[in-house]
């Protein structure tokens, strides 16, 4: 069973940056779907940023070109890299991927936006 794990969270002023990275136990991301979510105290889980399998990046409304999605196959790594970060964009991030028979989760990765 492929596991994802993410790291890269933490506690960053408003306007500021952080680069998240989700790694694979294994030679995922050269195929399937791939994506981030989050998951704010008391809303449901959105989308942040996606990639089919296909090569369509598909971002959230509320990401207005602040964030970028990419993988690095050869590290079996994801990454979202956040710019311009709003204490509305505290949350839990997770990583998924995911083909037509599974789907994994990694365990989240906490990012507060605070002065």
């Amino acid at each position: 069973q492929v596991q994802l794990a993410e790291s890269g969270g933490g506690l960053v002023p408003p306007g500021g940056s952080l680069r998240l990275s989700c790694a694979a136990s294994g030679s995922i991301f050269s195929n399937g779907a791939v994506g981030w979510f989050r998951e704010a105290p008391g809303k449901e889980r959105e989308l942040v940023a996606a990639v089919t399998a296909g090569g369509t990046t598909t971002y959230g409304d509320f990401v207005k070109g602040r964030f970028t999605i990419s993988r690095d196959t050869g590290r079996n790594t994801m990454y979202l890299q956040m710019n311009s970060l709003k204490p509305e964009d505290t949350a839990v991030y997770s990583c998924m991927w995911g083909d037509s028979d599974s789907e994994v989760w990694g365990q989240g990765t906490l990012v507060t936006v605070s002065s």
